[in-house]
């Protein structure tokens, strides 16, 4: 029996060291560090506690929950993190794109859970800039420098297939 991979975290620069940790509870407040806590932790903390520890809280979103929830909160957490539980389980895509795009997000959005090799490049096009990859076949392909994915897209994102208009299938013949 192998041991899975340890979980690294992973961004368009390359890997870093993650100093944010996940935490069930806001009780975890009371030592150092920086802490992703699930929503309904979150919204149970008071506002005061909110602002105390506002550059050292993210929030982490399943794909069940609503980003209307959090969007008082918006801008003073440094990190929204998105999951994705499994890998057929695609609403986190779109809570990336609405955070950039309809709620004007500018901070650190991260992918964690089932990050997968053939999903890592639309990612990056919707605005996430921080992975948690465990994937052995993905954490291989980042080591050797390979993100993969395809140079033309039909849909429009935040991030435009490079050197193209935003709809592939626009394009001008030359």
């Amino acid at each position: 029996m192998t041991d899975a991979p340890a979980t690294r975290l992973w961004t368009p620069e390359g890997f870093i060291e993650d100093d944010w940790t996940h935490v069930e509870s806001a009780e975890a407040l009371s030592g150092n560090g920086r802490f992703i806590l699930p929503l309904a932790a979150f919204l149970e903390m008071s506002g005061e506690a909110r602002e105390a520890a506002a550059d050292r809280i993210g929030v982490q979103i399943l794909p069940g929950e609503e980003l209307s929830e959090i969007e008082p909160y918006l801008g003073s957490l440094p990190l929204v993190a998105l999951a994705f539980p499994a890998f057929s389980d695609g609403r986190s895509f779109s809570k990336a794109e609405l955070l950039r795009s309809r709620y004007g997000f500018e901070k650190i959005v991260r992918a964690t859970g089932q990050v997968l090799v053939d999903q890592l490049p639309h990612m990056l096009r919707l605005g996430f800039t921080e992975f948690e990859i465990s994937n052995p076949t993905l954490l291989k392909r980042l080591e050797e420098g390979v993100t993969g994915g395809i140079p033309f897209y039909y849909q429009p994102t935040v991030k435009p297939a490079e050197g193209h208009q935003a709809y592939s299938w626009r394009r001008l013949k030359q």
